[in-house]
């Protein structure tokens, strides 16, 4: 089934299940934010179209609003989801593949989520494989320690000769990327970020790096400003298909 079958419904009456649809950055990509708070009656009504293996997981959060998020979080994919492929949330066979790495069962197409704080951002390709991270911008992180573990001797002297609230935004900024970039491929934190290079200006690009980080099969894109978050998508056009 093409993945945006509903995309005109979609564009006309509003994204599903209280999710806001953005602007794609390239064909072939959808773009979704929504807030992870809600009202407790929200909250159980949410709940029921979550998978039997879901709710368990909601119920070992400790803290309620923790719980309450994931909730709304994993709600609002299955209502997205849904929505494209002309099933009930409660019927999309989202599994676990490959490093632990979600996809849907029976459908070629490949998703993404990114949260910070009460804000999430859902990506969906309809081939290969996308990776999204949203940071907020105003985010205080430990910028010699983050760039020293994880950045590249290049960014890590362009960083240097910025004034420190900048470098500080620059810094997110890179990680927004090379985050993107790792849940693409699914290596998360195992992925080889001190050997990806990433130049951010005029637009985002991964310079070089190891298979399978290899320039020519990606592309990256900046996001139009969602309120004061930094948000970057990356697209592995040549990824392989997920299974079980």
């Amino acid at each position: 089934m093409p993945l945006f079958v509903n995309e005109l419904r979609l564009a006309r009456d509003g994204a599903p299940d209280g999710s806001q649809l953005l602007p794609s950055p390239a064909p072939g990509l959808a773009l979704w934010r929504f807030a992870l708070d809600c009202s407790v009656n929200e909250v159980a009504a949410l709940a029921q179209s979550l998978s039997a293996a879901e709710r368990q997981r909601a119920a070992r959060f400790g803290m309620p609003v923790l719980r309450a998020r994931y909730i709304v979080g994993r709600a609002r994919l299955r209502g997205v989801l849904g929505s494209l492929l002309g099933l009930e949330p409660n019927a999309v066979g989202i599994e676990a593949g490959r490093r632990g790495r979600p996809f849907v069962r029976g459908y070629d197409i490949d998703f993404n989520v990114s949260h910070t704080q009460s804000i999430a951002l859902i990506g969906i390709a309809n081939h290969g494989r996308i990776g999204v991270d949203i940071e907020s911008a105003d985010r205080r992180i430990n910028v010699e320690g983050v760039a020293r573990k994880f950045m590249t001797a290049r960014e890590r002297h362009a960083l240097a000769a910025l004034a420190s609230d900048d470098r500080r935004r620059a810094l997110l900024k890179l990680w927004t990327c090379k985050e993107a970039l790792s849940k693409a491929t699914g290596d998360a934190l195992s992925a080889p970020f001190r050997h990806l290079e990433i130049a951010v200006l005029p637009a985002p690009r991964l310079v070089s790096g190891p298979a399978p980080y290899v320039p020519a099969a990606w592309q990256m894109f900046d996001v139009a400003p969602v309120d004061d978050y930094l948000v970057t998508v990356a697209w592995w056009q040549t990824g392989p298909g997920e299974s079980g």
